[in-house]
């Protein structure tokens, strides 16, 4: 969601209320406008460096079966990379103008384009997370089906329908489906959360926290059925297939991202069903303007998965702890001692076609004689 924003430290002065914010029972306090920017950058750099990553490993490795989920993945890093340059953007332009949303949005259109990035990227991340999830259950659990049905083209068709479908809810408040407006911290725009007295403004907060927890629900249902039959297969010893070692690194780095999205996203998605259905207090106020700092990590860790959760850096990573143990020498002295019997071997058999060569030539020279 690009909500690095709210991460921030603040000072003991006091800013004015805008007309747009209702909710009287959350002070605005001014923050330094170099947290923001540190926040945006780190998230920039991190996301372009796993979308490195993932466009060269789409270049080595052009398998039908891996291609799908590596174009799901650069379109969850993309996703995240653009959020955290766009909503940085209006994030830093808010801190540098001191919240003062008069002069920051005199038009009144800023607002509901940040409520609409804000939603359309945060949905976006949560939706391509079980995107991936269905595509690598299907891959590992009907891999026949998975390699005939998901070409590399109906895999562009799915990522741009999930975008679609995310801009679609996003865009629902300019039909009159629920409003956008500035939120009681005066740093972000979201659909509104206070003094709700429609139920329309209730039934959008509710439909987009059931789509996002519906998303955590499928990644987790289809995550596990996935580690279930990899378990089974390794437990009754099949033999490997094809590219086993590759289900297992992506397994691993869906798990990891399912987590993270579960952790920073999960009560922010509660809050907000929370606040639909039982309308907003005091203590979901506080609890929401937490919230949603949590749920501005996610796009800042989604990226360090695929930087660190790689088969070569998880190798690296269990040698050194191998090391540490101290159960590194014992591999070494393992490995020396069958170099030193695969030498010996080779040297005997180098020996033993020198020495029939010569008896070769020897049987050759006497018959000539």
């Amino acid at each position: 969601m690009g909500l690095s924003c709210t991460m921030s430290n603040t000072s003991n002065n006091t800013a004015e209320p805008t007309p747009n914010a209702t909710n009287d029972t959350c002070v605005t306090q001014l923050g330094a406008v170099h947290i923001p920017i540190v926040f945006m950058t780190i998230g920039v750099l991190s996301n372009c460096v796993a979308l490195a990553i993932l466009v060269k490993t789409y270049k080595r490795f052009r398998q039908k079966w891996r291609a799908s989920f590596l174009l799901f993945a650069s379109g969850l890093v993309f996703t995240d990379c653009l959020g955290h340059v766009i909503n940085g953007a209006i994030t830093i332009r808010v801190y540098a103008l001191e919240k003062d949303w008069e002069k920051i949005d005199s038009s009144e259109r800023l607002c509901p384009f940040l409520g609409t990035c804000m939603v359309f990227f945060g949905l976006s991340a949560l939706f391509l997370g079980s995107v991936m999830a269905i595509e690598r259950c299907l891959g590992i659990t009907q891999p026949l089906l998975h390699s005939a049905k998901l070409t590399a083209q109906h895999a562009k068709f799915i990522l741009g329908g999930t975008w679609l479908f995310a801009l679609c809810i996003a865009l629902l408040p300019f039909t009159g489906f629920g409003t956008y407006e500035v939120q009681c911290t005066h740093t972000w725009c979201f659909l509104k959360t206070s003094n709700i007295k429609s139920g329309i403004e209730k039934g959008i907060l509710l439909l987009f926290s059931s789509f996002g927890l519906t998303a955590l629900g499928i990644s987790f249902l289809c995550n596990t059925i996935s580690g279930v039959t990899l378990v089974r297969a390794r437990v009754k010893s099949k033999p490997h297939r094809q590219g086993k070692s590759h289900h297992v690194e992506m397994l691993v780095q869906l798990v990891t991202i399912m987590c993270v999205s579960c952790i920073c996203w999960g009560p922010f998605l509660v809050i907000v069903a929370r606040i639909g259905s039982l309308n907003a207090d005091p203590q979901a106020t506080t609890l929401l303007l937490f919230s949603v700092r949590l749920a501005a990590w996610n796009q800042i860790l989604d990226p360090w998965v695929y930087i660190l959760l790689r088969k070569s850096v998880l190798k690296k990573i269990w040698k050194i702890t191998r090391l540490c143990l101290g159960r590194e020498d014992i591999r070494l002295h393992s490995w020396n001692c069958s170099s030193l019997q695969n030498t010996i071997k080779t040297a005997a058999l180098e020996r033993s076609i020198s020495s029939a060569k010569r008896q070769s030539q020897i049987s050759r020279t006497n018959e000539s004689q």
